[in-house]
């Protein structure tokens, strides 16, 4: 099979190829791993390979849902016997556990090829993979930002079309940040769903649960049939769902109460074109019959941020000491943000450290009331778009001033300046939205609905009551055939792995949309139509508009490069920069713009070409 062929399907689709005897298991193999060469001097997702393992599981034989299909694991808490788990840590060396992680026995049991172990950064403790041990994983969207974390290896690796789904886990957001940034879907499931033995009986509290990246929704769907289930000894155990997941996703939810809330929990901005994206969300659902309602829960965003970071600390110290004993590795071979990070967990007291894990009880209380109301949330994913690689590293000069603190032990000292406001300032302002759906067990999705003016993915992010996974595997299939994603993948054009983007809708199509609704949304009147422009990948176009009387202040996010709330008045002229067909750019935003606080584009055909803008006619 080529890799135009292999990239047309998802996972499922792949594994009936192979059941049907159209293709080979081994010739997928070939093709994936072709892939993999292609592309990783370019990426860095794939440090580990296993090649070996691969061909062993093809000659014993393959069933499964996903029999056949190429897979790759996350290098941490899935673990695969004889093979090293590095955690992206120096410390760990060549540690190879004796046993698979019950997670990864089921990947096998399902069918799938596991040929490889995907980047994360050390001991999955950031939203970026950039580790020491192995270097940066690059986005395949934009190669000079980051994939996220702590799942980037896995997001990146199917954002270039090495495998259809990854291995991943979220402790705090580790599958749907990187499933934001590299435009995948994401869903991280309830407390107990999918087990994380024999190794431990719960990771980070119960905070952390394991399941897959994909490009395609009913890919998680059947993975999550395939891993979730009780396991023996294991401390949680959540009631079995009705019917299968699979089977969600291709249902109807029916109108579902959606609260929506696109401010930081930490009360810090939101890149204004996140929070555009997060209103065409709302409008889209309203389009499917849903009642969308600006609301959130009384819950204390620094509390519930410091709450995370103690067990963030706390977990961090255990971990660093139990591979000292089991490596005998010095602190020195750990990363120094790693080595403050364990130094604040050994200097917090047990009572503190407990008292935080209970208010874990009162954030999952109040979300639990709160959804008496609602049956979704809806935030922003992330808080900011991909960061360039390396700006969210630890500065030489505070690595340099650490170095005392850390060779003294003054970890009291540090806690005592009151760096833990600071740091949940800092390590959480571009991921403040995921870390409550960790704490409160309850499963979340991202969705990769839209992207930036820059071609750069945004997810929007879904939170359900405890163990619904089901509804929100619902809407992630209604919302998949209302804006399918599938086919946009990264292109030339964007900086990206050198693939062609072929999935463009040609603007002729926005003459067939409707008009938008005369109805006001409860977060925002932007044209639901302008999406379809954003997303065509044509030569940009320069649009004069005049803001209307009757227009609020940011309805042109994320067209409009000048809209900021203290900017666009009536009468003012702003530019629209959008990817448009030079011929049909004046006539398709005429017929996108239905709104009447518009002044009206001139109907000259030409008049737009690249780069050119149209006047605005009275």
């Amino acid at each position: 099979m080529n890799f135009d062929d292999y990239r047309r399907h998802d996972a499922t689709a792949l594994a009936e190829l192979v059941a049907s005897g159209q293709v080979s298991a081994a010739d997928l193999l070939a093709t994936a791993q072709a892939r993999l060469e292609a592309v990783e001097p370019r990426i860095n997702a794939v440090p580990i390979r296993m090649a070996e393992q691969a061909r062993r599981q093809l000659a014993e034989g393959l069933s499964g849902p996903f029999a056949g299909v190429p897979f790759l694991i996350k290098d941490i808490a899935q673990d695969y016997a004889g093979v090293p788990t590095t955690m992206g840590s120096r410390a760990l060396r060549d540690f190879k556990p004796a046993q698979h992680a019950e997670v990864t026995r089921r990947f096998l049991e399902a069918g799938l090829v596991v040929f490889g172990k995907t980047s994360t950064p050390e001991l999955a403790l950031k939203g970026r993979t950039e580790p020491l041990r192995w270097g940066a994983t690059r986005n395949p969207w934009d190669l000079q930002r980051t994939p996220g974390g702590s799942s980037g290896g896995a997001a990146a690796a199917v954002a270039a079309g090495i495998v259809p789904m990854a291995g991943a886990n979220d402790g705090g957001g580790s599958i749907r940040i990187p499933a934001a940034c590299c435009g995948l879907f994401g869903l991280r499931p309830s407390r107990g769903r999918v087990p994380c033995g024999p190794g431990a009986g719960e990771i980070w509290e119960g905070a952390s649960s394991d399941l897959v990246v994909s490009r395609s929704v009913r890919d998680s769907a059947r993975m999550l049939d395939a891993l979730q289930g009780p396991d023996i000894g294991a401390p949680f155990h959540i009631e079995a769902p009705r019917g299968s997941y699979a089977q969600n996703a291709q249902q109807e939810p029916g109108r579902l109460r959606i609260a929506v809330c696109t401010r930081s929990p930490l009360g810090l901005p939101v890149d204004a074109q996140i929070v555009a994206a997060i209103e065409e969300t709302a409008r889209l659902l309203e389009s499917l019959g849903h009642s969308v309602e600006a609301a959130e829960p009384e819950i204390d965003g620094m509390g519930l941020a410091k709450a995370y970071l103690t067990l963030y600390f706390g977990q961090v110290a255990a971990t660093v000491a139990e591979i000292r004993t089991l490596t005998g590795a010095s602190e020195s071979e750990f990363e120094a943000e790693t080595r403050t990070l364990a130094l604040l967990g050994r200097s917090i007291s047990a009572g503190e450290y407990v008292a935080r894990r209970r208010d874990w009880n009162l954030y999952a209380r109040s979300l639990g009331r709160f959804f008496e109301d609602f049956d979704l949330y809806l935030t922003p994913t992330l808080a900011s778009l991909p960061l360039p690689i390396g700006s969210d590293a630890l500065p030489r000069w505070q690595q340099v001033a650490l170095g005392p603190i850390l060779g003294l032990g003054l970890g009291k000292f540090l806690l005592k300046t009151g760096i833990v406001d600071e740091l949940a300032v800092e390590s959480l302002r571009h991921v403040p939205f995921t870390q409550l759906a960790n704490l409160t067990g309850t499963p979340a999705m991202s969705v990769p609905l839209h992207w930036s003016r820059e071609s750069l993915p945004i997810g929007s992010q879904f939170i359900a009551p405890f163990g619904r996974e089901d509804r929100l595997l619902q809407l992630a299939g209604q919302l998949e055939r209302a804006m399918p994603w599938f086919d946009r993948t990264p292109g030339d054009e964007r900086r990206g792995t050198g693939d062609a983007w072929k999935s463009a809708r040609d603007l002729d199509r926005l003459a067939d949309d409707e008009a938008p609704s005369a109805s006001t949304s409860p977060v925002s009147r932007l044209p639901a139509s302008k999406r379809r422009l954003e997303e065509t990948p044509r030569d940009l176009a320069g649009i004069d508009v005049e803001i209307g009387a009757a227009e609020r202040v940011g309805d042109h996010r994320p067209h409009d490069r000048q809209a900021r709330p203290d900017v666009p008045r009536v009468g003012e002229h702003v530019l629209l920069r959008m990817r448009a067909a030079a011929a049909a750019a004046a006539h398709a935003l005429l017929d996108a713009v239905a709104d009447p606080g518009h002044r009206r584009l001139a109907r000259t055909a030409g008049a737009v070409g690249p780069e050119r803008e149209a006047r605005i006619g009275r």
